[in-house]
């Protein structure tokens, strides 16, 4: 295996292959076909790290938590083990872990360097084929050991499914807490697990539907300020914020182009009417791309930045179109029942997520980019939002149940199959995923 190196800057960790020599070689490729409608998950035996306190078994809990939920993998309980890994460098003995029927297996190790960094190697295993598959090393302030673990777990994930992974990611949302007549709401951010929570506004403006620049961590949001809406740029690490400007007829924060440098919005005019915008974020400049008797909102681009696809009620009720990104050749795509809204393209670009209202429901669905094979995920009394995690195949959306209570947090993978709530302090809404860290 040639060693690779590779420096995540903003927190100081570097990341460099390891290999084991004689080992077996590969009788057969080991890996998850994620193209499939329905994936058995596969199990994988996750052993602690071994270390000298608790931490090399609270990154592998982390790492087993992450693809656990993924859908794809199902972790096999340590009390099943019968081989208990005190030396990470040596090969295991294979048979102990195919006995349990463990397809693929993790070990590492964690110390502390004479600089006080944390150094965090792991290696993945293929049991049946008796070879090393992968094998790598880390480095990093003590501090940032749960990134770390989403590390380890996105290279786990990678290599057995051949699609990157998203655990190094961050959501950015509204909180929302206190009696539901004077919620008090909060931009916050934290892990994609729940972990690392902490909030970014202090709630005394309302604050809406934030987005993540797509190279940057960077957000862009909107906020009530003396009652009217008004669109900010946030720096998520140094807290500075930019206004962009005042917008009276906004209803939804604007989305970023996937090169940052543009944003694209649905403002009301003077004719009442809501259209479509762009605003270059260095001249300020912004460009009209519909001009429709209609309202035509939730704009959002596709990866390559070609097609932009949005709502509209131009046919009696609001649908879902695509146009190109100078607003030419508008093409209706949606033909169900009910009403749709906040359409997303894929990261992937082969599919738009959506919300549809039908028979009294809210769901959650995704179609292909020209509206053919729609599919519903996830159906509820109220929930809408949809966001992407990087690698296109999970969806993050906020739902709310009723009774008084407030709106929760909700992720669900392309099967549909898949559903789990997201951990958060108080009630959140409008969550959005962030790019892959740096």
């Amino acid at each position: 295996m040639k060693h690779k190196l590779t420096a995540f800057f903003s927190i100081g960790l570097v990341a460099a292959g390891i290999a084991l020599a004689a080992v077996q070689p590969a009788r057969a490729q080991l890996e998850i076909d994620i193209t499939q409608g329905v994936v058995e998950p596969m199990p994988i035996a996750i052993t602690d790290f071994v270390s000298s306190g608790t931490q090399g078994a609270e990154i592998a809990a982390v790492v087993a938590a992450d693809l656990q939920r993924s859908g794809l993998f199902k972790p096999i309980e340590k009390g099943a083990f019968i081989e208990k890994i005190s030396n990470p460098d040596a090969a295991p003995r294979f048979n102990d872990w195919t006995v349990i029927n463990a397809q693929a297996l993790v070990t590492g190790r964690v110390t502390q360097e004479a600089d006080g960094r944390l150094r965090a190697e792991f290696r993945l295993w293929d049991t049946f084929a008796g070879q090393q598959l992968i094998g790598e090393q880390f480095f990093a302030n003590p501090s940032n050991w749960r990134r770390v673990a989403h590390i380890i777990a996105d290279a786990i994930y990678e290599r057995l499914t051949g699609e990157k992974g998203y655990f190094d990611t961050r959501i950015v949302y509204v909180d929302e807490s206190g009696p539901k007549n004077a919620r008090v709401k909060r931009l916050a951010i934290m892990d994609q697990d729940g972990a690392n929570h902490r909030t970014l506004t202090d709630g005394r403006a309302i604050v809406m539907t934030p987005r993540f620049s797509p190279n940057r961590q960077e957000i862009t949001y909107m906020s009530y300020e003396g009652s009217q809406p008004q669109v900010y740029l946030l720096q998520i690490e140094t807290g500075q914020r930019e206004l962009v400007g005042n917008f009276p007829g906004m209803t939804f924060a604007p989305r970023f182009s996937p090169d940052g440098q543009k944003v694209i919005m649905s403002l009301m005019r003077e004719d009442g009417n809501s259209n479509i915008y762009t605003m270059d974020l260095r001249s300020r400049n912004t460009t009209r791309l519909t001009s429709s008797n209609s309202i035509d909102t939730s704009p959002s681009y596709s990866p390559d930045g070609s097609r932009i696809v949005f709502t509209s009620d131009r046919g009696g009720r609001p649908h879902i179109y695509t146009m190109g990104a100078d607003g030419s050749n508008p093409q209706r795509i949606s033909f169900g029942d009910g009403t749709y809204s906040t359409p997303v393209w894929s990261p992937r670009g082969d599919l738009i997520a959506f919300t549809k209202q039908t028979a009294g429901q809210f769901q959650i669905g995704v179609m292909r980019t020209d509206g053919s094979g729609e599919r519903i995920l996830s159906s509820g009394r109220l929930q809408e939002g949809p966001t992407w995690a990087p690698n296109g195949r999970v969806i993050m959306f906020f739902r709310e149940d009723g009774g008084g209570s407030g709106p929760k947090l909700f992720s669900v993978d392309l099967t549909g199959r898949n559903e789990q709530a997201i951990p958060t302090p108080n009630f959140g809404s409008d969550p959005a995923w962030s790019p892959l860290l740096d």
